[in-house]
């Protein structure tokens, strides 16, 4: 990659659309579609791809789509009653409002934009944000809580709730850990250099155990050079802002991660939306972006930028790299590659999806991860050719504002790469990384069998699980949990309004018994809640769809 602040231009040339009978011979691509009701993406060995590439993202019968619209107006409909009785004092009024003396104010409390967390969350709020006493490995121990006001506050109740299954922390593989042995050489650091820096990079915050790591991370990427963060949502939001800027262009998949957004946001560039994993619609924007240029003044765009992460959190989809490389190349843009969920979970070592498709990390400009999943630590890093981290060192604004990573957190990170390399003189990384292949592809597989509509990839270790109607959500969760099960459930506003869901954090921890007896109580509740919405027996073989669509390059 250049310099960050260098141009983006060049001159492209445009190829006619092709028939989908050239397509499908070619082995290149197979659409993302949907038939019958169904999406399944299927890429076979081709061109790009070197392995299969099988997602699922099925449609819910269209009675579902009904209830769970009906579900949500009626409880707007008594959201609007309650709050007639709360303002006419027959219910009481719990949520924040102005004071008297500030009622002739600009209102501080949105009243009725609460209207969603006053009247539908609140209703459902025990299932999240619950306390836990222990380390977050394959099981935990929960703090018992109870509420008296219907959700509005809580009390404990002094009972810890022992051995909860784990199916929601982002513990990949399993180096969530209080084992004394595994670790002895962070204990040593923590009374070696404390637990803070109490600076920041630029001034006195960079310590050997800094330079250690970053040379160790761009080792195992394969890389020229790499920087580290204290915090993984800061690595996005505070560095895409010192890469692009006024006159740039970013263009971000549709589901991207708040820090992505936000980072894109601050920095002050146009930013233009393409729909999820979608070639088409981004080949779209790429082709309009050269050939109309920036808005009014029709002036080429100084940089063009395309976010993407690896593994998406909420869908469980990964990012068809292969055919974004395609597409960058053809039309000199560049590529950040978000691998906060896929480093360490994909890939035949752990390297992430750029290993996973058989490709090299010089086809990524940069790459960004981070160190709060699957190394069990915090922060995280950029990574790339040594003119861009050298860059970032001067410009980044979490280098010269945020405080550095504690050391004891870098020597866990240490360890845990260290032992994914192979260097602590064992296997266990890779059996790590081969066991978490097994799990994830175990787990969806039954679920697949149970009838239950699951999202995503066939190797992606975050499976999100459709509920859809709003009364399932609670239901679900607390049904889970008196089964000494815990899991994450997600509704609107972080959802679609009709795709409320499960999200399910497969490990290379958990132990065959623990899926089984997870799966078990899945396959009781959803027979219960009457959760088997899914019309489709899993095959073998994608279907093929029909589109046309440009020529990729190589």
């Amino acid at each position: 990659m250049a310099n960050p602040s260098a141009v983006c231009n060049g001159h492209l040339h445009h190829h006619h659309h092709q028939k989908q009978n050239n397509l499908l011979k070619s082995g290149i691509y197979k659409k993302n579609g949907i038939t019958k009701g169904m999406k399944k993406n299927g890429v076979s060995n081709g061109t790009l791809y070197k392995k299969t590439f099988i997602e699922h993202f099925e449609q819910a019968p269209m009675y579902v789509a009904v209830f769970t619209f009906v579900g949500f107006a009626v409880g707007t409909i008594f959201g609007y009653l309650r709050d007639f009785m709360r303002a006419w004092g027959l219910e009481k009024r719990n949520v924040a409002t102005e004071r008297e003396q500030q009622k002739d104010f600009v209102p501080l409390y949105q009243d009725f934009e609460n209207f969603y967390t006053r009247n539908l969350y609140m209703r459902i709020r025990d299932n999240w944000n619950r306390p836990i006493c222990s380390v977050p490995g394959p099981q935990f121990d929960l703090m018992e809580r109870v509420t008296d006001d219907y959700n509005w506050t809580f009390r404990f109740t002094g009972r810890t709730i022992k051995n909860v299954i784990n199916m929601g922390s982002y513990n990949y593989l399993g180096f969530a850990e209080t084992d004394v042995n595994a670790l002895k050489t962070v204990t040593i650091e923590l009374e070696k250099y404390g637990t803070g820096v109490c600076s920041t990079r630029q001034e006195m915050g960079t310590l050997d155990k800094h330079v250690e790591l970053e040379k160790l991370v761009a080792t195992f990427l394969g890389v020229e050079d790499a920087m580290v963060f204290g915090m993984g949502f800061a690595t996005n939001s505070m560095n895409i802002p010192a890469l692009v800027g006024k006159g740039c262009l970013i263009l971000s998949d549709e589901l991207n991660h708040t820090s992505l957004v936000l980072g894109a946001r601050l920095s002050g560039a146009t930013i233009r939306i393409f729909k999820h994993n979608n070639m088409q619609s981004l080949e779209k924007l790429l082709r309009d972006a050269i050939i109309y240029g920036q808005p009014r003044t029709h002036r080429a765009w100084r940089k063009i930028i395309i976010l993407v992460e690896g593994i998406y959190s909420m869908e469980g989809s990964i990012v068809r790299l292969p055919e974004i490389v395609s597409l960058k190349n053809k039309y000199k843009a560049y590529l950040y590659l978000d691998e906060a969920h896929s480093i360490g979970a994909v890939g035949a070592t752990g390297r992430g999806v750029v290993e996973y498709f058989g490709m090299s990390p010089d086809d990524v400009d940069v790459l960004m991860g981070t160190f709060t999943k699957s190394f069990g630590a915090a922060g995280g890093y950029i990574a790339g050719k040594k003119g861009l981290v050298d860059f970032l060192r001067a410009h980044s604004h979490s280098a010269v504002y945020a405080t550095s990573m504690c050391p004891p957190v870098a020597e866990q990170i240490i360890r845990a790469m260290k032992c994914l390399m192979g260097l602590d003189g064992t296997t266990q990384g890779l059996q790590r990384v081969r066991q978490l292949e097994k799990n994830t592809r175990y787990f969806r597989r039954k679920l697949h069998e149970m009838g239950f509509i699951i999202y995503g990839n066939d190797d992606s270790p975050v499976v999100p699980l459709l509920l859809y109607m709003p009364g399932k959500i609670g239901a679900f969760a607390r049904r889970m949990l008196e089964k000494n099960i815990g899991v994450v459930v997600v509704g609107f506003p972080a959802t679609p309004i009709t795709e409320s869901r499960a999200r399910f954090c497969v490990s290379a921890a958990h132990t065959r018994e623990m899926l089984d007896t997870v799966l078990n109580a899945l396959d009781e509740l959803g027979d219960k809640l009457q959760l088997k919405y899914s019309r489709y027996s899993k095959s073998s073989h994608p279907e093929l769809y029909e589109e046309t669509r440009l020529e990729l390059e190589d």
